[in-house]
């Protein structure tokens, strides 16, 4: 038995009569979707630049823009995860950090949907840190356990361990901020072959006032390879089992299946081989299809059908990171001349060190792109009046938004912070903001450079011909890149309809914010106090990150 224990939950190594069975792969292929064509990513001047880069980062999806949906409010990827659950006939995947203790209506819609189609099979991952918070009272593990007792042979929940915290750290930790060590980030939500990529958990407030992104993607190649991933991640993490006649207790296991040791017992060695079975999920395919048809002789309804690409990213710290270099790409000075403007978002913005840097650089009279920034509000910070020590957060957040726009001051950047505000946490009719992403806009012809002050909209200037947007569970934090498994998907289209819900999307978010600036953030009430920098260097010097 090994030391992980949390009061009624234990981890242990035993033999699985379950086995997962993958095979990592690179090519993307499908019998329900026509090969990537070697023209798609480089038909449109604006994008040949990014994606004959992105190429060498990441695999590329090619699909048709009319197969990805944009949905805007909690309430709406609420109602569409259960309608696609309904729905479900062969497989259902959820990677999420947490089930909410008390989803007791989407864990019932699940059931029925089991109960109805024999065939159907579930996977749940999760995070045993965030999973086993409140035991031994009702969690995340406790709810999930009666699914398991219900249908034993067709679902499976594992929940990942982070190798970063073990031994004495682990027992000193509070249970309350051991996430600061590494969680399993990744938020995909697969149904047969259609998937939401989201950075939202599966609770009650991310269904209600917790604002985040949520793209619907309806294909069957895109399913696929998350679902490469999630099973991936599935067979290097505990399994969940239940421990007696009680449906809800619970214990988790170390499959003798798993093709790493457990993180507790060997963090290193598990770290190579969680890096072996991931990395080639994640390598850039081999090489464009061979069966595509040559640019030669596309028609325009060809173009207009794969004028979009998706390439899925990845961060398994320390060892696997093709997002942050991807998100650099988008931002280099080699299409700095095309790009528009962009929009750069996170709730809790802690940019790591080369994020901060590309979105000055790009920002800088070098390049003068303008940029904006939103972010959380102190009043729409998940942790706003949050009791002990997590409590200092959205001040400490505060001070670090005072810190990049002291460096934007510095580098002369053109970029604007914003912050979201609807309501106040706590008060009835008070939001929280969690979405994160990119949205980034190309011109078709690079304009005679003319240094501004003013962010500006490329949609009012007519100037717009092509797009990015990078959707996922990174906050592209120093954390995320560092601790937390993460994935996401950066997808590239000169599709004008695609565009607009992006747009649409965009200023949705921006019609609950307002300008902030280095004044507003050095008043009495919003500048950190000793409080918040003690417990920012602690967090720092005991191997954590906010």
């Amino acid at each position: 038995m090994i030391v992980y224990r949390a009061r009624q939950c234990t981890f242990r190594l035993v033999p699985s009569l379950r086995k997962h069975v993958l095979r990592p792969q690179c090519r993307l292929t499908s019998s329900s979707a026509p090969p990537a064509a070697a023209y798609t990513s480089t038909s449109h001047p604006a994008l040949a630049g990014i994606t004959a880069q992105l190429d060498r980062i990441a695999p590329r999806i090619d699909i048709r823009p009319d197969q990805i949906d944009v949905l805007e409010e909690p309430s709406e990827f609420y109602a569409t995860l259960k309608q696609l659950i309904r729905s479900a006939k062969k497989r259902i995947f959820l990677s999420t950090l947490y089930i909410g203790k008390t989803e007791h209506e989407l864990l019932s819609t699940i059931h029925e949907a089991l109960a109805r189609e024999a065939g159907l099979r579930v996977s749940i991952l999760t995070d045993a840190l965030r999973g086993t918070r409140e035991d031994p009272q009702p969690s995340c593990a406790s709810l999930l356990a009666n699914l398991i007792t219900a249908f034993p042979d067709r679902v499976e929940v594992r929940m990942y361990h982070t190798p970063n915290l073990t031994g004495l750290r682990k027992g000193l930790v509070p249970k309350r901020i051991n996430e600061g060590w590494g969680l399993q980030h990744i938020k995909l939500y697969g149904i047969d072959d259609q998937i939401i990529l989201s950075g939202a958990n599966l609770s009650s407030d991310y269904f209600s006032n917790r604002q985040d992104r949520y793209h619907v993607f309806s294909s069957k190649r895109v399913t696929d390879y998350f679902d490469r991933v999630h099973h991936a991640v599935c067979s290097i993490s505990f399994l969940l089992e239940t421990s007696s006649a009680f449906s809800s207790s619970h214990t988790f296991t170390w499959p003798s299946s798993n093709p790493a040791p457990s993180p507790l017992l060997d963090p290193r060695r598990y770290v190579e081989a969680a890096t072996r079975l991931l990395l080639p999920i994640c390598s850039p395919s081999d090489s464009p299809s061979q069966s595509a048809p040559s640019s030669a002789t596309v028609t325009e309804a060809d173009k207009s059908k794969t004028s979009t690409a998706l390439y899925p990213l990845l961060s398994h710290p320390p060892t696997i990171n093709t997002e942050l270099p991807a998100l650099r790409t988008l931002f280099s000075p080699a299409t700095s001349n095309r790009l528009a403007s962009y929009t750069f978002t996170a709730g809790y913005f802690n940019p790591h060190p080369l994020v901060k840097r590309t979105l000055l650089d790009i920002s800088s009279p070098s390049w003068s792109v303008p940029g904006t920034v939103l972010t959380a509000s102190p009043h729409a910070n998940g942790f706003y009046n949050s009791a002990g020590v997590s409590g200092l957060l959205p001040a400490a957040y505060s001070h670090l938004s005072l810190r990049f726009l002291q460096a934007a001051r510095r580098a002369r950047a053109n970029i604007a912070l914003r912050e979201w505000k609807r309501g106040v946490v706590g008060v009835e009719g008070g939001w929280t903001y969690h979405a994160k992403g990119v949205w980034a806009y190309f011109r078709l012809a690079s304009p005679p450079f003319q240094p501004s002050t003013q962010a500006s909209s490329p949609e009012k200037q007519g100037t717009e011909e092509a797009a990015a947007t990078l959707i996922g569970s990174s906050n592209y934090t120093t954390r995320s890149y560092n601790l937390d498994l993460e994935v996401g998907a950066l997808v590239v289209t000169n599709d004008k309809t695609l565009i607009r819900k992006w747009r649409r999307e965009e200023e949705n978010l921006k019609e609950w914010t307002q300008s902030v600036g280095e004044g507003d953030l050095e008043t009495k009430e919003r500048k950190a106090d000793w409080k918040v920098r003690g417990a920012m260097l602690i967090v720092k010097l005991l191997g954590g990150s906010l």
